[in-house]
């Protein structure tokens, strides 16, 4: 494959978007626009990616700090010939060029592949028919179809503005060429900027061959300048996303009713009911059912699991066959191993849960390790927190823990040991006993001061 070099321009402000945010870092499906952007073109395999940047770029350099990008900055906004104009150093002589827009993150890779299976010695650019055209570049073709010239909407006669086929700004050419066409550049027009279009001209002066790829896929090559296009593509992008879904063997119950800000991966005979929430990295296995309403993120969840509705699952693992919910929140380092149950208003933080465990009602068990076969009596709490430090509950196996208990930790329930209802354990309870615990007077303590936070 021909050497290749991908220049994004992604200096504009963004003034329609009434943000202090750079317009390119507003996210579309919890990934900022110039990643959507980045992502196509690392799936090009160039050799460079220069990314023209201006407004707030420090900001937008330090969001894609880690990717292996060449920044070159645009102080002035003096039209997009200029902004690639600034690239030109870093460009390769034996190279072709991809210009790519820093605000159109449903880009398609399989229409910038035609541009650049085009470009070895000619002047390739996309476009696209447009009901309502005004704004764009129009396309002028010759009498023979052949293209003449873009010439932008500011500038066009009368004649011009009712072109329908119009320049999406996304265009590939040799370099040797790229370089020759800029130096030439003039901003002799109604903006005063320097219009990258004008090469379509000068090549065709030159006798270089112009070709235009004209896509069906509107919103592959629609730009993002106000908060509305923001929404409008959103809907789009997470649309798509339900359809690959679907065509994967996913059943969901309304396509239109599903979010995915992330990464979904799915088994066979997955079902997600409607209003869900996917974050982060989420893997569903082989019949895993989803109800209504519920917010996955960052979790595992193994095959024939039933989440029920409006369940919190936050950078969490559940094992085989597990019943979680409704109304569940499960946070942060908690791993529920097989068959596990936890019910309605229940909250699990940093628990390690055994296999075929039951919480099923109005508990709190945070910072804990819950063997197996354990079963957690409605509103029993693991008092983890003493105001300033945090300790541990270890429940070995087999053990019942009655309605209504408090475990203070650091604490200790032996294996088959049972609670008696009603209790607070304060000290360790030795295995296979009943313990129970039962205050018959109130009293205060004069003179008594909390704990202070333990320096590590």
């Amino acid at each position: 494959m021909p050497n290749l070099n991908v220049v994004i321009l992604a200096a504009g402000k963004g003034t329609r978007m009434h943000s202090d945010l750079p317009k390119v870092l507003h996210e579309v499906g919890a990934m900022p626009i110039l990643g959507h952007v980045l992502a196509c073109a690392k799936a090009l395999n160039p050799s460079k990616i220069i990314v023209v940047y201006g407004y707030g770029g420090e900001i937008v350099k330090q969001r894609f700090a880690d990717d292996s990008i060449i920044w070159v900055k645009q102080a002035e906004q003096l039209g997009t010939g200029h902004a690639v104009q600034q690239a030109l150093p870093h460009l390769d002589a034996d190279a072709s060029t991809l210009i790519l827009l820093g605000d159109v993150p449903l880009v398609a890779s399989t229409a910038c592949q035609k541009l650049i299976n085009q470009a070895s010695d000619q002047l390739a650019i996309l476009s696209f028919n447009k009901a309502d055209p005004s704004g764009y570049g129009r396309i002028v073709r010759d009498g023979s179809g052949q293209v003449s010239a873009i010439v932008e909407h500011k500038d066009a006669s009368d004649q011009q503005r009712q072109i329908k086929e119009v320049n999406t700004g996304m265009m590939a050419m040799p370099n040797g060429r790229l370089v020759q066409w800029l130096a030439t550049l003039t901003n002799n027009n109604a903006q005063g900027e320097y219009y990258l279009t004008d090469i379509v001209a000068l090549a065709v002066q030159q006798g270089v061959p112009v070709v235009a790829e004209i896509t069906e896929d509107e919103w592959s090559v629609t730009g993002i300048n106000a908060k509305s296009d923001l929404a409008q593509i959103e809907r789009i992008y997470q649309q798509r996303y339900a359809q690959q879904l679907l065509q994967q063997g996913v059943t969901l119950k309304d396509p239109n009713r599903i979010d995915v800000r992330g990464d979904l991966q799915c088994g066979r005979d997955v079902e997600i009911d409607v209003n869900c929430l996917f974050e982060g990295q989420v893997q569903l296995g082989d019949g895993v059912k989803i109800a209504p309403n519920c917010v996955i993120k960052n979790a595992v969840i193994a095959a024939g699991t039933q989440i029920a509705a409006f369940t919190h699952v936050d950078d969490a693992q559940i094992g085989v066959e597990a019943r979680i919910g409704p109304f569940a929140r499960i946070r942060p380092g908690t791993t529920l191993a097989d068959h596990t149950h936890v019910g309605n208003f229940v909250e699990l933080k940093n628990a390690q849960v055994g296999s075929t465990s039951k919480i099923n009602h109005l508990s709190y068990v945070g910072d804990a390790t819950v063997g197996k076969n354990v079963n957690v009596g409605a509103g029993t709490i693991t008092c983890n927190y003493d105001g300033a430090n945090k300790f541990r509950t270890v429940i070995e196996d087999d053990v019942f823990i009655g309605s209504d208990t408090q475990l203070v930790a650091p604490i200790t329930l032996g294996k088959g040991a049972t609670i008696a209802a009603g209790s607070t354990i304060t000290k360790d309870a030795p295995a296979g006993q009943l313990t129970f615990c039962r205050a018959k007077d109130q009293k205060s303590i004069s003179g008594w001061k909390r704990p202070v936070k333990i320096k590590k």
